[in-house]
Order: C-alpha cells, then structure tokens, then sequence
C-alpha cells in the first residue's frame, strides 16, 4: 500500500470523489456539488493505493495558522479494518505536524467516534446534525 498526496484534478482525484461518493454521501442519498469539490484545491489531498486501486483517503483544510481540519475520511468497504484507516490518519498528522499545525480537529459522524479514540482523539462540545447524520467536533494536540 502507498500513501500519498494527491494532484486536485488528476486521475487520482477522481477516483478520491469516487470513493467518497460510494462510502460517505450515496447512502445518505446525497452528491457533490461542483463548487464544493473546486474548494478543495487548496486542500491537501491524501490517499492510499494498492497499485492503481484506491483503498482509502482524506482531506486535509486549513482552519487557521495552527488548526487543520481531518475531512472526507473514507475506506474501500472491502479492506475496512485492516489497518488502511490508522495508516492514512497517521500519514495525515505527520503531514500537518510537518507543516506546523498544532491541533487537527475533525467533525466525526457518531459512528466513527470509537475509532478515532483509539488515536487519542477527544469529544470536544455537544452532537450536531451535519449531512443528515449526527456528529460531534473531535480533536488531538499534534506534538
């Protein structure tokens, strides 16, 4: 498996739209917007691959000089639970730890919550409705 960042655009990204179409927005009967995809070009985009095939991916946003925002974190349903998500957070922080953010902060569905603990990520503040679905604002200090 290879991690990496990702060309706004490229092959890669369609295939990152891709699979956050199928994991995150089709079951709640929801797309992507072309507006909401142009944004992303400032993002930094992560994914992993096994070859050509992606596996897994996330987003990267700056909120401010010392907070970065984890988006769009989405894995293949087949290779879930097999280690791709721990590998792309870690990739992930070390990407925003080098670039000097202090805090990754994410807004996690409920369902993930668990799963984000386990890399020492905490609840921060009340459940809100984001998506159709619940969440809660999750943090973790980047040392």
């Amino acid at each position: 498996m290879a991690l990496k960042q990702i060309d706004h655009g490229s092959k890669a990204y369609s295939q990152m739209v891709q699979l956050r179409m199928e994991i995150l927005r089709k079951p709640l009967g929801l797309s992507f917007i072309s507006e909401e995809l142009e944004q992303e070009k400032n993002d930094i985009l992560i994914a992993a691959f096994d070859e050509d095939e992606i596996l897994g991916c996330c987003i990267l946003t700056a909120i401010d000089n010392s907070r970065i925002r984890l988006r769009q974190m989405a894995v293949q349903k087949n290779v879930q639970g097999k280690g791709i998500g721990e590998s792309i957070i870690s990739f992930a922080e070390n990407i925003a730890r080098d670039k000097g953010y202090k805090i990754l902060t994410m807004h996690a569905r409920n369902t993930a919550i668990g799963f984000y603990e386990k890399f020492g990520y905490t609840v921060k503040g009340a459940q809100f409705e984001e998506v159709k679905t619940a969440h809660h604002v999750m943090e973790k200090k980047l040392m």
